[in-house]
């Protein structure tokens, strides 16, 4: 069935190519191969269907849910002022803004898109009418929003965790300093670029708008208080704590009386349809994984892998490479399912730590979310300005050597990615 493998990867190819959905590219032709090694059409659904069947994976749509929920409720908002109010005095300090509210945003969304989809509204007007060019303004907006999926909770990390079976409270705890390292870098940047431009100058430091806009944030702030607090504990799980911080959100929407019904249907609506995407990609990746075990893709890879070198930094700058590569090409969460199957025991054969490979892995597709051809946060950059996605790349493409610079030291220094789980016993 060698033959028809290399068909399967062709097709699958070919349809990415054509922009078919990344969901369908991959269960048409896994279905195929299926079928022509004599497996029924009730057994390739079946495996479809159990790739979702899990507990762990419940905790998608939720956090999803809790995204769409401070967008639509105002919640988003509050946060983006308080930033506002405590860093108008930095020179440069809409651009501050920008990283500190994603930052903010990235503690109840684990999406890149609902990030840049829901503050980029705000954001890049604002930073446009105060005379920022319009490609650093898109930019930077694109790029801090790779916050939100590394930041827990972050929906990538809640797939790994199920797909590599590992604690998904300890793979959030792990990607909390690189997610700050990401914030950092992208604000050393800031400073380099206003340093050289006197025009962007600060505000003075308002107390009363200050004092105004922490008592708004109050609510927002307390959300990873409440999510991580209980998850870090032991006192829920991650979909449990979910469900709460969804109860959370729609308590403040009550408070802040934004909880209108329509609201609160176009919320369901657009969750629906985002997780309706999600499933369709971890129904077919499960197929395709079964597919990939059967051929012994995972002894071939690993034999590939182990015989360029014995040594575990040139094995995971291979790894780095080539999830850069995909990240460009296919979706991340098809990436995760597909690859990690195949890499971890690789990556656990050299005595690395599944949580340290699971952030090296997450930050590494998290990039490829700003290159084409893929780029899905281009394209929801683009939609929101209305420019074209090749401006959009050319204001992303000097906020990427921050970000890499940031991926090489997390992968060069595993400490910084397993001491906080090691602090907190996981």
């Amino acid at each position: 069935m060698i033959l028809e493998l290399w068909m399967v990867g062709l097709a699958i190819a070919v349809l990415l190519f054509i922009r078919v959905p990344v969901g369908l590219a991959f269960i048409g032709p896994s279905l195929w191969y299926a079928l022509a090694d004599g497996r029924s059409a009730g057994f390739s659904l079946k495996t479809t269907f159990d790739g979702l069947n899990s507990f762990p994976l419940l905790a998608v749509p939720l956090f999803i849910l809790v995204g769409v929920l401070a967008n639509r409720l105002g919640i988003a908002d509050r946060l983006y002022e308080f930033c506002l109010a405590a860093l108008g005095r930095l020179r440069g300090n809409l651009a501050y803004v920008n990283v500190g509210s994603a930052v903010g945003f990235s503690w109840m969304s684990g999406s890149a898109l609902a990030d840049v989809a829901g503050l980029g509204k705000m954001q890049i007007p604002q930073m446009v009418k105060a005379g920022y060019p319009h490609g650093f303004a898109s930019g930077l907006t694109a790029s801090s929003s790779l916050i939100s999926p590394v930041m827990p909770p972050s929906i990538p990390a809640v797939i790994y965790a199920a797909t590599a079976t590992v604690s998904t409270g300890a793979l959030f705890a792990a990607s909390v300093l690189p997610a700050f390292a990401m914030a950092a870098g992208l604000c050393v940047y800031i400073f380099i670029w206003t340093a050289r431009r006197p025009q962007f100058t600060s505000v003075p430091f308002d107390r009363g708008r200050f004092t105004s806009a922490s008592i708004g944030a109050v609510g927002p702030l307390l959300t990873p208080v409440i999510l991580l607090g209980g998850i870090l504990s032991g006192l829920f799980t991650p979909t449990e704590a979910a469900s709460v911080a969804v109860l959370y959100m729609l308590i403040l929407g009550l408070v802040y009386r934004t909880a209108r019904i329509r609201v609160l249907v176009q919320a369901a609506r657009e969750t629906a349809v985002i997780t309706g995407g999600i499933m369709l990609i971890l129904g077919a990746a499960a197929l395709l994984g079964l597919i990939l075990t059967r051929a012994h893709v995972s002894r071939d890879v690993a034999e590939f892998l182990t015989g360029v070198s014995g040594n575990p930094w040139i094995f995971m700058l291979l790894v780095n490479i080539i999830l850069l590569i995909l990240g460009c090409l296919i979706d991340a969460t098809a990436i995760i399912l597909v690859t990690v199957p195949v890499l971890l025991p690789i990556a656990v054969g050299f005595g690395i730590d599944p949580i340290y490979f699971g952030v090296v892995m997450i930050i590494n597709l998290m990039i490829g979310l700003l290159t084409p051809p893929v780029g899905s946060v281009l394209y929801i950059t683009s939609s929101v300005t209305g420019k074209p996605v090749d401006v959009i790349f050319r204001g992303v493409a000097p906020f990427l050597i921050p970000l890499l610079l940031v991926l090489i030291v997390v992968t060069a220094l595993p400490g910084v990615v397993l001491w906080l789980p090691g602090l907190l016993g996981f």
